[in-house]
């Protein structure tokens, strides 16, 4: 997402795409849901290894689970600096990055938009553990690791966002204030988008004590909201954001809308009984602001999220003011409180009921209130015109649905937001037809385990939708999450097949359309395979598939047809006998591999480097810039036809033996080296005699040998009666500095300009030795790490692969004989994304839609907490703070920050 997320002028209505959530029970939006629909509750008695930071004043709470995991690598925080650090602050990072890929936004895509971040928090439990322990736990990580404001500094930093970012202390009301404020800001302009919401974790005995002391909680450990058997409210843990952009804007870049905040209000109650007693007045005041600002009557509202924390003062007061607000309905008002799930989470406690209502709103109906038998007398809600759900139930009214929500501040600072459905004013088809092709579905982690984690996840949830659509699910994954340094690309047809090779990665299994690997650093050579891989019908599946392949491969035939006598693909495709005469053979190389140069410069993916072996080296020429098309055309046709017009006859063999071997066996005359193409793999050509018999002299010492086919004795003197007519065929070629580096055959090292611009040169290139392992070793020396072969048959990678065996390169073809052309290609691609090159895969995904997706905030690998702060033995303090530096079984995001 970047700055063209600007608001839409005048644009007044907010959406909300994007959800992410810890809660007790529930680590996703999707499983708070489940718990919400179930009307399971999530509060339970305090875990033994847990009672030290709730105390022993209560014996139930919401609580999470593994709220001290944290994998620091992936944020980019050093391990000293986590160990630092508020949970909260590592929460929250998390929830960022979950809330905008449940948005369908890559997150590394985010850095330097103008967004804010507005999160919601009361207390500094963490703080007051970390002080109480003295000098000794305070070192240079420690003002940012526990300042409250820093909550959302964090997330702007780590994105790289712009935009305003603040936190927001209002009481219970601040995570509700939060998502108030990033709504104006969006409203207004001033934040091309938000992230907002808030967070509650319960880390100190003491936090429980003053909550006991203030007389709010509940002794059964419950919220029995508007039930007669209300006595406060039980402490819960949660933290939750939302993801928030103008509609239109949702809209305009494809955004599934949650639901749209219609309006709000903030406001206080400005005095009363007690400071901490809420106010009758001061909520209905902003009840009616909120709803006037949303420009909603009180009787389009089906359901209202209370703030409902089943305390006596506070459920009569906040009854009497929605009845007096709500009143004159042609039905009741329905209403619940979801701190009947999942506790009270105190500064995170509006976000959570904010989530709760917006997926009200989308799935069309209203869970449970728990906890719910009968109201007090004195609260008759049946008169006042309010129901609490008490089952799932479907919502109310067929209108649009609208459903407000209310956070209410023990300080009397109140809130209350106005949601509604969103109507897509121009729904999408259901049924988009069958789409037939090769896809590839691209998954991430940032470690081997969490890629296989990533893996299973997805199949998962394939195997749980009905007719998943393979193009749909492939751009969604390549254009809405991150590339993380772990990858793999999953290539099939079918969901089927794409699915099967997902459970295969998950499983660490090989499979024939899976390729793995790892981001390393270096560059990318493009290599351009010689005489002799040709094969008839090469290209034509990518002919048909690809336009710009077709493009380029008939651009080239239009300029040697005139001076071939004929038409250049259909001999490519059809005509054996005379694509494997060289005057055809190497204009039909030359054809493909420019052709192929063309298409994978289509997906985004460039050569820091180029290579070819023998005609493979004019290829990479013309496309380093020396030569037009046309020139190198011509260089191409006149090259071809000299060379077989030279001498006839002769012989060429590979020997499995180094350069300095052979050359100790070669006769004085007769007999030259042609190509050094591996450490051990040398050709020999020339007079047909004596390179039999130095191939016998290998033979009989047990090196293996193999005579080549070939018309000719070429890279030998049986071409030099042709090296000066050739030069002087292209001399009138007009050549240019490259501006892609390529090697040389002739010395194995970079080619300067000027040989590059030299006829002769080109002519000694078809007469010297091709020194392919040097121009591999001189590759590598510059910083190669990927080898991407451009040819018909995988030739060259393997000799890359033998010459760097010791540094094991990723080396790979474009095309193999045998497989189809297609999903060879996107295994090529699929290597070089997974090793860390950049490959555009839009082309490749044209007419995909964006689809939801799991999000890859949890289940990768064990995280690592760093050591604890020094701290006074024995303490109550010193145990509460150093567990969450204790060993952990979660999973984890990664362990490399994105970029």
């Amino acid at each position: 997402m970047t700055e063209n997320f600007v608001k839409t002028s005048g644009q007044d209505v907010v959406a909300v795409v994007g959800l992410s959530c810890r809660l007790p029970g529930a680590s996703s939006p999707e499983a708070y849901w489940e718990l919400l629909a179930a009307g399971r509750e999530a509060v339970g008695g305090v875990p033994a290894d847990r009672a030290v930071h709730v105390g022993t004043r209560v014996a139930r709470a919401g609580l999470l689970d593994g709220v001290a995991d944290f994998d620091a690598g992936f944020f980019g925080v050093s391990p000293r600096e986590a160990a630092a650090m508020d949970p909260r602050q590592r929460l929250m990072l998390e929830l960022a990055w979950e809330a905008l890929e449940h948005a369908g936004v890559d997150p590394s895509a985010a850095r330097g938009s103008r967004a804010g971040v507005f999160l919601g928090a009361m207390g500094d439990d963490y703080a007051g553990l970390v002080r109480d322990q003295g000098a000794g736990a305070i070192d240079s990580f420690t003002l940012s690791s526990l300042q409250r404001g820093v909550l959302a500094n964090r997330i702007s930093f780590f994105l790289g966002l712009s935009g305003p970012s603040v936190v927001v202390d209002s009481a219970q009301s601040s995570a509700l204030v939060a998502v108030h404020q990033a709504y104006e800001s969006v409203r207004r302009g001033e934040s091309a988008w938000a992230l907002a919401g808030g967070v509650n974790l319960i880390l100190s005995p003491e936090s429980t004590a003053t909550a006991s002391e203030f007389g709010a909680l509940s002794p059964d450990g419950r919220c029995y909201t508007f039930d007669a058997r209300a006595n406060g409210y039980v402490r819960g843990e949660g933290a939750g954001l939302v993801v928030l952009m103008p509609l239109a804007d949702a809209h305009a870049y494809g955004h599934d809308v949650v639901c749209v905040i219609r309006g709000g209000a903030v406001n206080n109650d400005g005095g009363g009984e007690q400071l901490t007693t809420p106010s009758r007045a001061g909520q209905e005041d902003v009840l009616r602001a909120a709803l006037t600002d949303a420009g909603t009557r009180s009787a389009e509202v089906g359901y209202v999220e209370l703030h409902g924390t089943g305390t006596p003062v506070g459920d009569r007061v906040e009854s009497a003011a929605l009845a007096a607000v709500f009143a004159d309905r042609d039905r009741p008002l329905v209403v619940g409180s979801a701190k009947t799930n999942v506790g009270h989470a105190e500064g995170a406690a509006g976000v959570v009921g904010l989530i709760k209502a917006a997926l009200a709103v989308q799935h069309g109906q209203v869970p449970a209130s728990l906890n719910f038998a009968a109201p007090a007398d004195d609260i008759p809600l049946a008169e006042l015109g309010i129901e609490v759900a008490a089952e799932l139930r479907a919502w109310p009214g067929d209108e649009p649905r609208v459903a407000g929500v209310s956070s209410f501040g023990m300080g009397g600072t109140n809130c209350h937001l106005v949601l509604a459905q969103a109507l897509d004013p121009s729904p999408a088809e259901e049924n988009h037809g069958v789409r037939a092709g090769t896809v590839p579905w691209l998954v991430s982690g940032g470690t081997e385990r969490a890629l296989r984690v990533q893996a299973e996840r997805l199949a998962g949830h394939l195997a749980a939708q009905d007719g998943p659509d393979a193009l749909d699910i492939g751009f969604s994954l390549a254009t809405t999450r991150a590339a993380l340094p772990h990858r793999a690309v999953v290539i099939g047809e079918d969901p089927a097949e794409l699915s099967e090779g997902l459970a295969a990665l998950a499983a660490n299994q090989p499979a024939p359309n899976v390729v793995s690997g790892a981001v390393a650093e270096g560059g990318t050579a493009f290599m351009f395979t010689g005489q002799g891989a040709q094969r008839t019908g090469m290209g034509r599946d990518l002919y048909a598939r690809f336009p710009v392949f077709a493009k380029s491969f008939d651009a080239v035939c239009a300029e040697l047809d005139p001076s071939l006598g004929g038409e250049l693909r259909e001999i490519v495709w059809s005509d054996a006998d005379l694509l494997g005469r060289t005057r055809y053979t190497q204009a039909a190389l030359f054809a493909l591999e420019t052709a192929l140069f063309r298409l994978m410069e289509s997906f985004g993916a460039r050569p820091t480097h180029l290579i070819g072996h023998s005609i493979g080296e004019v290829t990479a020429a013309h496309v380093a810039g020396v030569l037009s098309l046309s020139d190198a055309c011509t260089l191409v046709e006149a090259r071809g036809r000299l060379m077989q017009a030279a001498r006839s006859g002769g012989a060429m063999v590979a020997v499995n033996a180094d350069e300095g071997d052979v050359r100790a066996l070669l006769p004085v005359s007769g007999v030259s080296i042609a190509a050094v193409n591996g450490p051990r793999s040398v050709v020999i050509s020339g007079d047909a005699d004596p390179v039999l018999a130095t191939a016998e002299s290998f033979r009989a010492a047990g090196v293996k040998t193999k005579r080549l086919n070939v018309s000719h004795a070429f890279h030998s003197h049986h071409l030099d009666g042709v090296l000066d007519e050739f030069a002087d065929a292209i001399r009138g070629l007009t050549f240019h500095a490259p501006r892609i580096p390529v090697v040389s055959n002739l010395t194995g090292r970079p080619a300067t300009t000027d040989e590059l611009t030299d006829p002769d040169y080109w002519a000694r290139q078809i007469r010297g030795t091709v020194r392919f392992a040097d121009g591999i070793r001189a590759l590598h020396d510059a910083g190669v790490s990927r080898y991407l072969e451009l040819g018909p048959d995988p030739v060259l990678a393997g000799m890359a692969r033998e010459t760097l065996a010791e540094q094991a390169p990723a080396a790979v073809a474009t095309l193999r004989t045998g497989q189809a052309e297609v999903r060879t290609l996107l295994r090529a691609l699929g290597t070089l994304h997974a090793t860390g090159a950049p490959v555009d895969w839009t082309p490749l995904l044209d007419g995909g839609r964006r689809v939801a997706l799991p999000t890859a905030g949890t289940g990768s690998a064990r995280r690592a907490r760093p050591r604890p702060p020094r701290s006074r033995r024995g303490s109550t303090t010193a145990r509460a703070c150093s567990i969450w530096c204790a060993p952990t079984s979660r999973p984890s995001w990664g362990t490399t920050r994105p970029t």
